[in-house]
């Protein structure tokens, strides 16, 4: 079984449901008959020991089952606002690709009742709060283990309920003790992971969006189209540049707007040879002009996160790892969820720099002295009267500086704890979740964006010369939010948008 980004979007926005192989069950149940036998006369950390500073204890043999519960009771201990049903369910998804490299001794039934909760659409109580990433995610993942064993609430079918009120609604049995079930649901990093995976798919969704505006951006100022021409940005070598630059050509087949500078400034007319001073720009901004360098290293930045995090889906990531092959069980750190905190912290920035493109985009278009094309703030009532867009731009410009604040990598932030038993740990899970929040901050930026684009090109009455592609969204955006000219309450208008953003995934 592989557990990949295809699949994650599958089960949480489609119809996609997980199955397992024969081959995999196969596999788990030979790790769990291996450690069965070969834990029966060691000594092994989380089987017969306590756990982190207080391995040192030897557990004795009648009380082995009560340690398995006592991790998952003990460390649910989380605070906050609970996780959206996505990053859990992903959470969920990620725990399961983590069994299924059968390197974990579970008994086969915990990885089937997990696929039940997935399935059936049933999400354990699990908050924000609680993880430094370094045994993995304890906290989060007791929560998650505390429902497998029936206890706790979920949320299911929209409302907070008893979990053993659901699984006995769902015909589910809790989750059996038989060796280390409690240790090995509670050890790994797939808290952090999943979140992880939904933020891939919304920054990749923000990139493919922000490609779009690029375009349509250039179509409004009438902008020269050499700026994404495969000479111009091969010749800079970076494979983001030249991908972002290759979508934007495609984007922009069938416009009428964007200009030919061999058909204008390069020509031998009468009028470009006597010119002193240009009408049109000879080049457009920063903002405008340089997309395929600004989004080409978010596209880098991207394609590498997304094979980290697809490597962690389908990790063993908890401690110890059982190995039937070499016939030995392995102690080490493999919960420890730097990986994934650093491409958080990366995914994070990437995403502050594309709001940050977004707003100076939007600046653009409210700027009558900069653009010298359109009114002041997009306004097509009377100036002085009526306001436009004006206050929009204030709340795009506020959360993109909120982003910038936010955008402070969290990696660096190690605190020792657990009696400096973890001396460094990644935050992985604090990173994560601080990415979806900018992720979030990014699509609202982008919504104001997409609503002074439609407006723009209303100004300048140009539907019908944009290219099929951002002239389809011009008519979706126009579908939820009519022309302004008279003042009216716009944040009904934002919400609508940003979900229609949030839906191109």
């Amino acid at each position: 079984m592989k557990i990949d980004i295809e699949l994650i979007h599958d089960i949480l926005y489609g119809e996609g449901r997980l199955e397992w192989d024969t081959e995999t069950l196969k596999g788990i149940s030979e790790t769990y008959d291996f450690l069965k036998r070969f834990a029966s006369d060691k000594v092994i950390y989380g089987i017969n020991t306590g756990f982190g500073p207080m391995a040192q204890w030897r557990v004795s043999e009648d009380h082995l089952r009560d340690l398995q519960y006592n991790i998952i009771r003990s460390h649910a201990t989380g605070a906050g606002e609970p996780l959206s049903d996505f990053f859990v369910r992903a959470g969920m998804l990620a725990r399961i690709g983590s069994f299924a490299q059968c390197k974990s001794g579970v008994h086969p039934e915990l990885v089937l009742l997990l696929t039940e909760f997935v399935n059936r659409g049933i999400y354990p109580f699990i908050p924000q709060h609680g993880s430094v990433g370094a045994s993995g995610d304890l906290v989060q993942l007791a929560h998650m283990a505390l429902c497998l064993i029936g206890e706790g609430k979920v949320h299911y079918c929209g409302e907070w309920r008893s979990t053993r009120e659901v699984m006995d609604e769902c015909g589910l049995k809790p989750m059996r003790i038989h060796i280390r079930e409690g240790l090995s649901c509670t050890n790994g990093t797939s808290i952090m992971t999943g979140i992880s995976a939904v933020n891939q798919l919304d920054a990749e969704n923000l990139l493919r969006l922000a490609t779009v505006a690029a375009v349509w951006m250039n179509e409004i100022a009438g902008s020269y189209d050499d700026l994404m021409a495969a000479p111009l940005n091969e010749s800079r070598r970076h494979e983001g540049q030249i991908w972002i630059a290759g979508q934007m050509r495609q984007l922009s087949q069938g416009s009428r707007r964007l200009q030919k500078r061999e058909n204008k400034l390069y020509s031998q007319s009468d009028e470009v040879q006597s010119a002193m001073v240009f009408k049109d720009k000879v080049q457009a901004y920063y903002s405008l002009r340089c997309a395929p360098q600004i989004l080409g290293p978010i596209y880098d930045t991207l394609a590498y996160s997304r094979r980290v995090v697809e490597e962690e889906l389908n990790a063993a990531s908890d401690n110890p790892i059982v190995d039937p092959v070499t016939e030995n069980v392995y102690h080490g750190g493999n919960f420890h969820g730097d990986y994934i905190s650093l491409e958080a912290d990366k995914v994070k920035i990437a995403m502050t720099r594309l709001a940050m493109v977004c707003e100076r985009q939007l600046n653009y278009l409210c700027h009558d002295r900069i653009n010298g094309i359109l009114p002041p703030f997009l306004n097509m009532g009377t100036l002085g009267l009526n306001y436009g867009i004006q206050a929009c731009q204030f709340t795009a410009t506020s959360t993109t500086a909120e982003c910038q604040t936010l955008a402070m990598p969290n990696y660096v932030h190690s605190i020792p704890n657990n009696n400096d038993n973890q001396d460094i740990v990644s935050m992985g899970t604090n990173s994560a979740e601080l990415c979806g929040q900018v992720i979030n901050n990014v699509y609202q930026v982008m919504s104001v964006l997409f609503l002074a684009m439609a407006q723009a090109v209303d100004c300048l009455n140009i539907k019908d010369e944009l290219a099929p592609s951002t002239r389809a969204h011009y008519d979706a955006v126009r579908e939820l939010s009519a022309t302004i000219v008279e003042d009216r309450p716009l944040y009904g208008d934002l919400a609508a948008i940003e979900q229609y953003l949030k839906g191109k995934k």
